[in-house]
């Protein structure tokens, strides 16, 4: 008679256990945010940077301005009654200092210390982007009596952009000094200019148009003009500008008088105080630019330091690996291996709606070269054949028991199975997994330590043949089983997959059975055993097969249960971070890779990809692609490392590439996705992957 038993809870009540709270949608939006946000301070800083719609300087070779232009003086200014461009000179004995760019940290203010000594004032066209870095100094330059005028936001040469991007450029120029001085300025020079005379056409139409704005627009006299007969001196900011300043006024000049543009010429309201709606305006401006850089620079710095720890991580893996490979071998060897266990052992197989892959799931336990194997389905409640194809199969071998339930989940399933197992070593299994012949007696070896509570078998991809199995299956061999590798010789197994897991029946009873409390009950399970101090290991020569999601959207909602309860039991067990012995060495060593690995080093993809974006559009396509390359180029060779390691064939390496563009950001969106919901409080209702039955026999292998 078949066995019959019901789920604990009262019918129904664990069927909307995990469904609590519909799956949150904000996340999204919140991603897409911080996104635009990423983007903004990029665009924000680059453009302050040069990195963005950055121009050069005047061709040499360029059509000459008309001549009324070209043989003025170099202040110009418009008539506001006819709108005909007017020229002024300096009066005789009259000199105007001007400083362009800046100000700088550097330079500035050892040349406003010159300017004092000498009790002379001159006139400072700032570039926008160094003022709103350096607010302290162009309240210096004010407060010292000293004039300010524009110099553009990012020094672009206003001839070589559209009305659009020199209005942009002037306005906000004109808030950065708002915000920083209070003061609004009428005086321009065009940046990449010098005297009059060299205007080419185009500077000509510039700087008219900046003028037609009410703007009164500062060129420079020739070097070579006596100081004597008046003029306007320019000087490019640097350490060189402070340098030829003390010069100037050591050389013997009578009385010459040293000042600003708008007091040589007896201007008015060439700088003059803005509303308080423009200095809120310029402030904004301001602290945009500062958040933009620190956060650009901070992006930066952190990105440097999750390379450097992914590139450690690497490094740690392969020469775990290896130790582990060492480690394997030498048990192996003739006098080192342990007498081979052979003991019976129960087999838990939980199944809901599994009639895909459940024959054959128990046709290959039953062909299992181990003495003895009890099988013992659970069938949860399944609303199709599973059961029926079960039943057929116990009915052709009593060493298979069939067990029904109501629906209650899969750690309930387990749990119920764990009550008929007859046998001490008890394997839990998937509903879908085919073993090969010997994995059960492999899988079990390692319980000839008695300090061994369970052990990790070899889970592999079986329907590989697209691209997303053959994705699915590098993540399998260079992801996971790499990490299971490190994770055993460190003593630190966060999880025997629910694919392939043994069990001693003492262990699981010790730590209360299968707990319900999260989503991966495997982790769970794993991360318990590891607290009540059992060691976990990874025995890689028990292969058994799954069929992994041969949908995106079957891959999601797996990825995104698994993620979201090693969430929920790295909480549960957080408290192993400061616990001693075998919990304190899983909680400092597992819990803190889970963390930095598989959630925070996530979080920052999106990041990553936002600048690999710009990197590609403003930085260079050659340089993007370099960096792309050797990233590339490592995965690769731990490719190639991993799939040596488990005897498993080169040819998917191919599709590398593309997952490294395409699978990558599913599969951190995923994590957003889980962390947001844990977050927020929500609880993810139970998610199955429809199984389709597509391989009945496992992929060849190397060495096979």
């Amino acid at each position: 008679m078949t066995p019959r038993t019901t789920s604990p809870h009262a019918p129904g009540r664990a069927r909307t256990r995990h469904a609590l709270r519909r799956d949150p949608r904000a996340h999204w939006l919140l991603l897409l945010l911080g996104l635009a946000v990423a983007a903004t301070a990029l665009v924000f800083s680059g453009y302050g940077r040069h990195e963005i719609a950055a121009t050069e300087g005047p061709a040499k070779d360029c059509a000459p301005a008309d001549r009324a232009l070209r043989d003025g003086g170099p202040v110009l200014s418009e008539n506001p009654a006819t709108g005909a461009t007017r020229s002024a000179r300096m009066p005789a004995g009259t000199v105007a200092l001007t400083y362009d760019g800046g100000p700088d940290p550097a330079w500035t203010p050892r040349l406003l210390d010159v300017l004092k000594r000498h009790h002379a004032h001159a006139t400072f066209f700032l570039t926008g982007t160094e003022a709103a870095a350096h607010p302290g100094l162009v309240r210096r330059i004010r407060d010292e009596g000293h004039q300010l005028g524009t110099h553009t936001y990012s020094d672009t040469n206003l001839a070589a952009v559209s009305g659009t991007r020199a209005g942009l450029e002037l306005s906000l120029g004109q808030n950065t000094l708002a915000g920083s001085a209070g003061l609004g300025t009428r005086l321009l020079r065009l940046p990449h200019t010098a005297t009059t005379g060299t205007y080419c056409a185009d500077q000509a139409a510039a700087a008219r148009r900046a003028m037609a704005d009410g703007y009164v627009v500062v060129a420079a006299d020739d070097a070579a003009r006596p100081l004597k007969r008046g003029a306007v001196r320019q000087f490019t900011g640097s350490t060189a500008a402070v340098r030829d300043t003390e010069r100037l006024f050591a050389a013997p000049l009578g009385d010459v008088r040293f000042t600003t543009v708008g007091d040589g010429l007896g201007l008015d309201g060439v700088t003059y105080p803005v509303a308080t709606t423009a200095q809120v305006r310029g402030t904004a401006v301001l602290w945009a630019q500062d958040a933009s850089r620190f956060f650009v620079d901070a992006t930066v710095w952190l990105m440097v330091a999750a390379g450097t720890i992914t590139v450690a991580r690497l490094a740690l893996l392969f020469t775990v690996a290896r130790v582990h490979v060492r480690r394997v071998r030498r048990r192996n060897r003739r006098g080192h291996r342990p007498p081979r266990l052979t003991e019976p052992v129960s087999v838990i197989v939980p199944a809901y709606n599994e009639e895909a892959g459940i024959e054959a799931t128990i046709r290959s336990l039953l062909a299992s070269t181990h003495p003895y194997v009890q099988i013992v389905v659970v069938d949860d409640g399944s609303g199709d054949r599973t059961y029926d194809i079960a039943e057929w199969m116990r009915a052709q071998d009593p060493r298979v028991m069939v067990i029904r339930q109501e629906n209650a989940g899969k750690a309930a399933a387990l749990n119920t199975g764990l009550k008929w197992a007859q046998f001490e070593l008890v394997v839990m299994i998937d509903g879908d997994t085919v073993f090969e012949p010997d994995a059960i007696g492999n899988l079990i070896q390692p319980f000839t330590d008695p300090r061994v509570g369970a052990v990790s078998g070899n889970t592999k991809v079986g329907n590989r043949q697209g691209i997303l199995g053959r994705w699915q299956h590098l993540e399998y061999v260079i992801g996971f089983n790499l990490d299971r590798r490190m994770f055993d010789v460190l003593e630190c197994m966060p999880t025997v997959p629910g694919a392939i897991g043994a069990f001693r029946r003492s262990a699981l009873e010790g730590v209360g059975g299968v707990s319900e409390d999260t989503l991966a009950e495997d982790t769970d399970l794993t991360m318990a055993l590891c607290r009540a101090g059992w060691r976990v290991v990874y025995e890689e020569s028990a292969i058994a097969w799954t069929e992994a999601p041969a949908t995106v959207r079957q891959l999601w909602k797996q990825r995104y249960r698994w993620c979201y309860g090693t969430l929920q039991a790295m909480w549960k067990h957080r408290r192993a971070l400061v616990e001693r012995g075998q919990a304190g060495k899983f909680g400092r060593r597992g819990l803190t890779y889970l963390l930095l690995f598989q959630t925070l080093l996530p979080l920052l993809a999106p990041l990553v990809d936002v600048f690999a974006l710009y990197g590609l559009l403003f930085q260079g396509a050659a340089r993007a692609a370099l960096v792309w390359l050797a990233f590339t180029a490592v995965q690769v060779v731990s490719a190639l490392y991993a799939l040596r390691l488990d005897k498993e064939r080169f040819e998917p390496v191919w599709t590398l590439p593309l997952q490294i563009v395409v699978y990558r950001q599913l599969m951190y969106l995923v994590v957003v996705q889980s962390v947001v919901t844990a977050l927020l409080g929500d609880r993810l209702r139970w998610q199955r992957v429809q199984r389709a039955g597509t391989f009945s026999n496992p992929p060849v292998r190397q060495g096979s």
